[in-house]
């Protein structure tokens, strides 16, 4: 099913079908996330994605609790752009020998990653509040607090030193 398929008829299916978009995405990053931590050689990187796979798995339960809360049932779609960041994260990861340089791919990866959480999260907040669900709005602000709190930890262990560090 296509974004824009004739599946989806109204906002409340639009909202529905990213709702499944980012679990799917969501879902896909606790599989992914594993194989990052076990990568990154900078202790800060790696406690931070370690924080964020935390964080991940609560953002599914949250998730799985907006899904309930509008009456849909919790499941995925297949989400092409998730996929695309994951596959090169992993091209990438595959290519670079020099840890140094490992380390900064794999936070450039991880803000790809949060960026397009963001704008997920940031359009079906203004969806749901469109919708009245402000109920499911404040579930998923909690979310997108935590993705760009993670975004812009990735940031500063960036600029602290590992890409100084990597160059």
């Amino acid at each position: 099913m296509g974004l824009f398929s004739k599946d989806i008829k109204t906002m409340d299916d639009l909202f529905v079908h990213t709702l499944k978009d980012i679990y799917y995405a969501e879902n896909q990053i606790l599989k992914a996330l594993p194989d990052m931590i076990e990568k990154a050689t900078d202790g800060g990187l790696k406690q931070g994605l370690q924080a964020h796979l935390g964080e991940t798995k609560n953002h599914v339960v949250r998730l799985e609790q907006v899904f309930k809360m509008h009456g849909a049932k919790a499941e995925g779609v297949a989400c092409p752009a998730i996929d695309g960041i994951i596959e090169e994260t992993n091209e990438i990861a595959g290519e670079i020998d020099d840890k140094k340089g490992l380390d900064a791919a794999l936070i450039a990866a991880g803000q790809a990653v949060e960026h397009y959480e963001m704008t997920r999260y940031g359009t079906l907040i203004a969806w749901a509040r469109q919708l009245g669900r402000a109920d499911c709005a404040n579930i998923l602000e909690q979310n997108l607090k935590e993705e760009k709190a993670a975004d812009a930890k990735l940031t500063a262990l960036a600029e602290r030193g590992i890409n100084a560090k990597a160059a």
